[in-house]
C-alpha cells in the first residue's frame, strides 16, 4: 500500500535534529512492498559528518566527568522507553526491513535488555593494583574512556547491533557518532530518540544518515575520532581498515560462511529444524546464518529428505502478517545478488528446491524468493565458499568427522560454526577443532546471548576485541598505569 504521508527524519547533531547541510534526502523503502515509502532520511554530506565528529568532541570532557550513576540512569530509562515502545518500533522495522513482526519486536526487547545490561555491567569494571617491594608506594591502573567513537551498523539487526555498540560506550564515557545503514536507518533512529529523551546531553549521542562514500572518509578518518566499531561486509570492513589511521582503534565484526555438522548418531529431526532456523530464519541475512551444512554420507538422504519436506511446509510474505516464516529480502540489490548467486548453484551442483522469484499478487511488489537448497556440493564452488547472505543451504557430503572439520575449517570465514551430534567426545574435539569464534553443539548457528562475547575468526573479524558481555566494554576504555608515592 501506497503510504501518503511520508514522515521525514533528521539528523541529530550537538543536541539539535537538523537537515543536512545539502537539503537532499533519500526515500527508504518497505522491501514488502517497494510503492510504501517508509520514511525521508538526510543524505547528509561531508559537511555535515564533521560537524557530528565536531559535537562528538566538544561534548567529551563534560560526558567523561559525568557521574557514572547518572550515565547508568540515562541507560536504563533508555531502555524502559525502548520497551513502553517496543510494539511501534517493531512494526517500523519490520517495514523497512522484511523480517516477521515478532522477530522485530524480540530485536527491540533484546536492545533494551542490552541496555539495561551496560548500565549495570559499566558500573562494575575497575582497574587493578599491583604488589610491589617498596611500601611508600602503591601502583594501580584505572581505565578511562578513548573519546569520539564511530558506530557504523548494517540493516539486518537495525536496532540490535547499534545498542550493543553505544551502550558500551555510552557508559564507559565515550560520545558517540553513529551512522546506521541507508537502507534500514528509522530502527537506529528510535534508538537515539530514547537515549535523547533520558537525558543523553548535547553532543553525547549523534545521528547522520547518508551514504558512505560522502560521509565515510569523515567518520573513519578524522582526528578526532579515536575508535570506530564496525559491522558489516568483509569488503567494507577491510576498506575502512586501511584507510584509518594506525592510532585509531577499530573492532570489525564482518562476513561468514558457516557451517552445520550433522554426524550419523544425530538426531535428525532436530539437525533438520537448527538448519530451517539458522538458514532461512530471517531470509538467511544474518551473518552468522546457516549457509553449509557438512551430512554424514551415512545419513545424507535420510537428512535430505527431511530438510526438503520441512522447507516444503515454508510460508513466504508479508512480515507484518502472520502465519509466515520467511519476510522479503531487505533491499532489491540484495535480492539481485541471490538470484545471481541462484543461478550460480544451478550451474555448479544439483539444485533440489526453491530459489524462485514470486512476482504473483501481493508479492508483485517485494523482493521474495523462496528459500532455495542444493545437494552435490563441493568445497571449491562458489556456493560453497562465498557469502550469499539470502536463503540459500548447501548440502556437502562427508565421510567421516576428520572430514567434516577439514571441510568446515577451509573458508576464509570464521564467525560461527555447530555440530549435531549425541557423541559427547565428538561435541568435545568440535569446541578445540572448529575455527570459529562462536561454537554451537546441538544448537542453531545463529544468536548469541547479551552477556556472552561475541566475534569471529579469521577475515570474519579484526579479533581486536570482542562485542557483547562484559568483555564488550574492553574496546570502548584505555588503561593508564599509576604509580603514587607516600
Amino acid at each position: 500500500m501506497q503510504n501518503t504521508t511520508i514522515p521525514v527524519f533528521h539528523n541529530y547533531i550537538g543536541g539539535t535534529w537538523v537537515a543536512c547541510s545539502t537539503g537532499a534526502t533519500y526515500d527508504n523503502i518497505n522491501p514488502a512492498d517497494n510503492r510504501d515509502i517508509v520514511g525521508r532520511l538526510q543524505d547528509s554530506s561531508e559537511e555535515d559528518a564533521l560537524a557530528a565528529v565536531e559535537a562528538a568532541h566538544a561534548a567529551f570532557d563534560s560526558w567523561k566527568h559525568t557521574p557514572l550513576s547518572r550515565r547508568a540512569k540515562i541507560l536504563t530509562e533508555a531502555a524502559r522507553l525502548l520497551e513502553t515502545r517496543a510494539n511501534d518500533i517493531a512494526r517500523e522495522l519490520t517495514r523497512e526491513e522484511g523480517k516477521p513482526l515478532s522477530q522485530a519486536k524480540a530485536e527491540v526487547l533484546r536492545s533494551a535488555e542490552t541496555l539495561r545490561f551496560y548500565a549495570v555491567e559499566g558500573q562494575t569494571y575497575t582497574g587493578e593494583t599491583f604488589p610491589q617491594d617498596d611500601p611508600h608506594m602503591v601502583v594501580y591502573t584505572q581505565r578511562e574512556p578513548l573519546g569520539v567513537v564511530t558506530v557504523i551498523s548494517p540493516w539486518n539487526f537495525p536496532i540490535s547491533i547499534p545498542s550493543r555498540k553505544i551502550a558500551p560506550a555510552l557508559i564507559t564515557g565515550n560520545t558517540v557518532v553513529f551512522k546506521p545503514s541507508t537502507d534500514a536507518p528509522i530502527s537506529g533512529y528510535r534508538l537515539v530518540e530514547a537515549l535523547v529523551e533520558a537525558g543523553a546531553p548535547p553532543g553525547v549521542i549523534n545521528f547522520i544518515t547518508g551514504r558512505a562514500s560522502r560521509v565515510g572518509k569523515a567518520l573513519t578518518q578524522s582526528p578526532q575520532v579515536r575508535a570506530v566499531t564496525f559491522t558489516g561486509s568483509t569488503a567494507a570492513g577491510q576498506a575502512i581498515h586501511r584507510s584509518a589511521d594506525f592510532t585509531t582503534r577499530l573492532q570489525m565484526e564482518l562476513g561468514g560462511k558457516n557451517p552445520l555438522i550433522v554426524l550419523p548418531d544425530a538426531d535428525l529431526d532436530r539437525a533438520v529444524q537448527l538448519v530451517i532456523q539458522g538458514g532461512f530464519s530471517l531470509s538467511g541475512q544474518a551473518c552468522t546464518g546457516t549457509s553449509r551444512v557438512l551430512v554424514h554420507k551415512q545419513v545424507r538422504q535420510a537428512f535430505t529428505d527431511k530438510l526438503l519436506e520441512r522447507v516444503s511446509q515454508l510460508k513466504v510474505g508479508n512480515g507484518l502478517e502472520e502465519g509466515f516464516d520467511l519476510g522479503p529480502l531487505a533491499t532489491e540489490s540484495q535480492l539481485n545478488t541471490v538470484l545471481q548467486y541462484i543461478d550460480i548453484g544451478k550451474s555448479e551442483a544439483t539444485h533440489l528446491t526453491g530459489g524462485d522469484r514470486l512476482l504473483d499478487g501481493h508479492f508483485a511488489h517485494g523482493y521474495y524468493v523462496t528459500p532455495a537448497v542444493f545437494t552435490d556440493v563441493t568445497p571449491s564452488m562458489r556456493i560453497a565458499r562465498e557469502e550469499i547472505f539470502g536463503p540459500v543451504i548447501a548440502i556437502l557430503e562427508v565421510d567421516d568427522y576428520e572430514q567434516a572439520i577439514h571441510i568446515a575449517n577451509d573458508t576464509e570465514y570464521g564467525l560461527s560454526a555447530a555440530i549435531c551430534t549425541a557423541d559427547p567426545v565428538l561435541a568435545h574435539r568440535f569446541a578445540n577443532d572448529i575455527q570459529a569464534g562462536t561454537v554451537k553443539i546441538n544448537r542453531t548457528t545463529t544468536g548469541n546471548l547479551v552477556n556472552a562475547p561475541f566475534g569471529g575468526l579469521k577475515r570474519s573479524s579484526t579479533s581486536t576485541y570482542r562485542e557483547s558481555g562484559r568483555v564488550g566494554l574492553e574496546f570502548f576504555l584505555q588503561t593508564k598505569t599509576v604509580y603514587r608515592a607516600f
